[in-house]
C-alpha cells in the first residue's frame, strides 16, 4: 500500500477542517439596491390621487347622465304642450312653452321648428278687417305690389328669410304705403328669425354657418319695427358676451374665463365659427389660468383652477392630469419630482395651444 493510500485510511484529528470544494460556475452576488422610502410615499400618493380623479370623473359622468335624462323628459313634455296650445290657437301660451325650452336647451330637437311655425302663424295668419264703404275714387293698380307680397308670404312659409327680406325691400320701393303695418310686422319677423338662426346652430348646418355678429345686427335692425321678445334679447346679449370673451382669447385668460363663465351659465353650447362652445372655451381658459398661477409659484391657486376645469367632463383633460397631480402634491407640501423645485418648463406651459384666436367677422 502506498503512503498516499495509507494516509487516506487514517482518522483525522478533531477540529481539523476539511477543505470544501469550490462550486463550479458560482456567480458573485450583486449588491442590494435600497428603494428610498420617500419614493414609495410619493408613489402611494400618486396612486391615491389618480384613483380619486378617476372615481370623481366616473361619478360626475353618471350624475350628469341622469340629470340630462330627467331634463330631456321635462323639455319634451313642454314641447308637446306647446304644440297642443299652438294647434288650439292659444299662441301666447304656446310661446311660453317654446321659449322655456330654448332658454334651457336651444338645440333640443324640434323646438326651433315649432317656435318658427308659431311666429309665422302669429304674424301672417289672416285677420278679419272691417269692410270700407265703396268710394268713387279710382282704384290704384296694385297688381305689382300684390305679386311681390305673395312672394313674401311664400318665402316666409318656407323660412327663406333672405328671399323674404329682399322682396320686402322691393315692395317698399314699389309702393311705400302698401299694407304698411303688416309689412312692418313681416320685416320684424324676418329680421328677428334670421338673427336667431345666425346665432343658434340648427339642423343641417355646420358651425361654420354661425355668424354671431350678423345675428346681433339683424336683431338690432328688427328693433326698428318692434320690441324684441325676451328670447331674442337674451340671445343677443349672450352673443355679445361671447364676442367680448373671444377678444381676450390668448391675451387675458382671467377675463376670457370670466366672460365665458357668464355665457356658459345661459347658453353653454353657444359657439362661433371656430366650433368652440362657451363651455369648452371656459374650460380651456381656466386651464391656461392655472398655468399662469403655476408659473408664478402659486401651486394651491393652480390646483384650484385645475379642479374647476376638470368639472367639465372632457377627454382633453387627460393630458393635463399629470401636471395637476404634481401641483396637488406640491400644494399639500409633498416632495414630488425627486425633491427638486418645479419649474414651468416641462409642464403645461410648453403645451401648444390647440385653438387659434377666432377672427373677427366684419359687421354686416
Amino acid at each position: 500500500m502506498s503512503e498516499k493510500d495509507l494516509k487516506d485510511t487514517q482518522p483525522h484529528p478533531v477540529g481539523e477542517t476539511q477543505p470544501t470544494p469550490a462550486k463550479e460556475d458560482a456567480q458573485p452576488r450583486p449588491a442590494e439596491t435600497k428603494f428610498p422610502r420617500w419614493m414609495a410615499a410619493v408613489a402611494v400618493v400618486l396612486v391615491l390621487i389618480i384613483g380619486a380623479l378617476a372615481g370623481y370623473g366616473s361619478g360626475m359622468g353618471q350624475r350628469y347622465e341622469a340629470q340630462s335624462t330627467q331634463v330631456a323628459g321635462q323639455l319634451q313634455e313642454q314641447l308637446d304642450l306647446g304644440i297642443q296650445k299652438m294647434n288650439a290657437g292659444q299662441y301666447d301660451l304656446a310661446r311660453q312653452h317654446f321659449e322655456f325650452i330654448i332658454q334651457n336647451d336651444p338645440d333640443f330637437p324640434g323646438v326651433m321648428e315649432a317656435y318658427t311655425e308659431l311666429l309665422l302663424r302669429m304674424q301672417i295668419s289672416p285677420t278679419p278687417t272691417a269692410s270700407l264703404t265703396p268710394s268713387h275714387t279710382a282704384t290704384p293698380d296694385l297688381r305689382g305690389a300684390d305679386a311681390i307680397y305673395a312672394n313674401i308670404r311664400a318665402a316666409m312659409s318656407v323660412r327663406d328669410w333672405d328671399s323674404a327680406l329682399l322682396n320686402l325691400d322691393n315692395l317698399r320701393k314699389t309702393d311705400p304705403t302698401y299694407k304698411t303695418a303688416e309689412v312692418d310686422g313681416l320685416y320684424y319677423l324676418a329680421l328677428r328669425m334670421r338673427g336667431v338662426y345666425k346665432i343658434i346652430l340648427t339642423e343641417g348646418e355646420t358651425c361654420q354657418d354661425i355668424n354671431l355678429e350678423g345675428g346681433i345686427y339683424d336683431m338690432t335692425r328688427a328693433e326698428r319695427f318692434g320690441t324684441l321678445d325676451a328670447l331674442a334679447q337674451s340671445l343677443r346679449t349672450y352673443a355679445r358676451l361671447y364676442l367680448i370673451g373671444s377678444s381676450y382669447w390668448d391675451q387675458d385668460w382671467v377675463k376670457a374665463q370670466d366672460f365665458f363663465a357668464q355665457v356658459m351659465a345661459g347658453y353653454p353650447d353657444l359657439m362661433d365659427s371656430s366650433c368652440m362652445t362657451a363651455t369648452e372655451r371656459w374650460r380651456f381658459a381656466t386651464i391656461k389660468y392655472a398655468e399662469q398661477l403655476l408659473a408664478a409659484g402659486d401651486t394651491c391657486g393652480a390646483e384650484e383652477q385645475f379642479n374647476l376645469a376638470f368639472t367639465v367632463l372632457s377627454l382633453k383633460n387627460e393630458e393635463f392630469y399629470p401636471t395637476a397631480t404634481e401641483v396637488s402634491i406640491l400644494c399639500d407640501g409633498g416632495e414630488g419630482g425627486g425633491g427638486e423645485e418645479p419649474t414651468p418648463e416641462g409642464t403645461l406651459a410648453e403645451t401648444p395651444t390647440p385653438f387659434a384666436a377666432p377672427e373677427t367677422t366684419p359687421t354686416q
